[in-house]
């Protein structure tokens, strides 16, 4: 799955238990009517794709959904949800400033088009 986005805040590397657990958030706001602000989690060796990234910019984020189950103290079932990242890049602006073109060369002028060419369209 993806989300594309502006990126709201992205937090610093935390480093959990004797076994070195890395986990870094990024916050993004979603391009939509009603915009959603999703904090993405990144573990391990993924914390370091954020290292190219700042607030503001806008990004394409990998994701999985992750849902796990803990048994409370009264034995009742409790479900918690993340979101987890994978891969980051820039996104590109539809029809913007960053989207890419043809240049103009690559277009044939009417003088260019050979009259004997076969017409092979329906109509």
């Amino acid at each position: 799955m993806e989300i594309t986005g502006k990126i709201k805040k992205i937090d610093e590397t935390k480093t959990f238990g004797a076994s070195g657990f890395r986990k870094r958030e990024m916050v993004v706001t979603t391009n939509e009517q009603y915009p959603q602000m999703l904090m993405v989690e990144f573990v391990q060796d993924k914390c370091d794709l954020l290292n190219n990234y700042k607030v503001g910019q806008d990004v394409k984020v990998s994701i999985n959904l992750r849902g796990r189950e803990w048994i409370n103290p009264q034995g009742e079932a409790v479900y918690f949800n993340s979101i987890q990242g994978w891969r980051v890049e820039a996104a590109q602006l539809e029809g913007g400033e960053g989207a890419p073109s043809a240049p103009i060369e690559s277009f044939k002028t009417t003088s260019d088009v050979d009259d004997n060419e076969p017409d092979d369209l329906p109509f």
